[in-house]
Formats: C-alpha cells, structure tokens, sequence
C-alpha cells in the first residue's frame, strides 16, 4: 500500500459500505496488509472532519460563531482534526483490541486497528452536523446522540462480523456503550441548564 497512489474511489466506496451495509463490509474487510491503508484512511478522515470545522467557524456555523478568533480556532481545529485522527486510530485500535478480547474475538492488533479505521467513517460524519450548535445546543446535542448510537450500531456489526465476537457478548458491551452515551446525553444537557440559569441569575443581580 505504501508504494502504491491513494485510492481515494475505494476509501469512498469502502466508507459508503461502511454507513449503509456494515453487515456486508465487516464480512468481507481485508484484516491484514500492513499499516499504510488504515492510516491514510484515518488521515483522510481527520482532513475531511476538520475542513467542515473550519468550514463552520468562518461561516458562523459553530458555538462559537463567526469573525477572527472563529477562524483562528477552525485552522487550529483543521490540524488537530488531522492530529487527532492519527493518534485516535491507534488508541481506538486498542480499545477494539481490549473489546475484541473480551468478546472473544480476534486479538491481532492490526486487525483491530483497520476495524477502528472503518469505524472512524463517524468522525467526518460528526464535524458535518456540528452546524447544528449554532442552531440550537439541545438539538445538537440530540443530534450528536443519534450519531453516537449509530457508531454503536457500527462497532456491533464489526465485533461480530470482522472479528468474530460472540455476538451474546458483544451485545453486552453495545448495551453497556448505550447506557453511556445517554448518561453522556442527559449529564450534558442537566450542566448545560444549570450553566444558563447562573448566567440568567448573574444577569439579573447585575440589572439590580
């Protein structure tokens, strides 16, 4: 793969199987080929996830809306995106490698770090729909969780799939994520809440 152009149709292809038939995908992924293909696969993810970044902040589109300091931090978020990607791909490859093992499944690291490198199709997915904060913070925060499930969704086929889990364990841990990323959900938006309602207080001691 290294000596070999980047071929940017199969990344499409393989990231389009991935979202619309991870059954398929996961099936019939190649597990082994060296590292080159998984990291150009994260790169290109990370690129992607932080030009809609940048994107968002020079348009205004961001929690942090538009102007100077918006695009200073979208250049920033562009690298780190990239950044963030390269080093996300090896510690996710762990966590698939700890999550495979106590599926039963396989426990070749390279085999776990592309399943990871698939997986990371949701990061570029999740920077897209971060143009909801600007909309509404509880809509973007519905709209984050509805991603987040269907990365689970995706990480389940994979397990089982690619891996070879045993599919009675890898619902445990799906349910186990779940539980989380609502945990995650509700946590958030009750801090959100008590985060305005000081800023609304402080407002009125302020008029008073």
């Amino acid at each position: 793969m290294s000596n070999e152009s980047i071929d940017f149709k199969k990344i499409l292809n393989d990231s389009r199987e991935t979202l619309l038939n991870p059954k398929g995908y996961f099936s019939s992924m190649p597990l082994a080929g060296g590292l080159a293909e998984p990291l150009i696969k994260a790169a290109i993810y990370g690129v992607v996830a932080g030009l809609f970044s940048l994107l968002w902040h020079l348009t205004g589109f961001s929690a942090m809306g538009a102007g100077l300091l918006g695009g200073a931090v979208g250049i920033m978020s562009l690298i780190w995106a990239v950044i963030g990607a390269i080093i996300g791909l090896f510690i996710g490859g762990v966590i698939m490698l700890v999550i495979s093992a106590i599926c039963g499944g396989n426990t070749d690291f390279e085999a776990n770090l592309r399943v990871m490198a698939s997986l990371m199709v949701i990061y570029p997915i999740n920077a897209f729909l971060a143009f909801f904060y600007a909309i509404n913070f509880t809509l973007a925060g519905l709209v984050g969780l509805a991603v987040s499930l269907y990365g689970i969704y995706l990480l389940y086929h994979a397990v089982i799939q690619a891996l070879k889990g045993k599919e009675s364990s890898v619902k445990i841990v799906a349910i186990v994520l779940l539980v989380f990323a609502l945990v995650g959900f509700f946590g958030g938006r009750r801090a959100s809440n008590s985060l305005r309602d000081f800023s609304e207080m402080y407002e009125e001691e302020l008029v008073d």
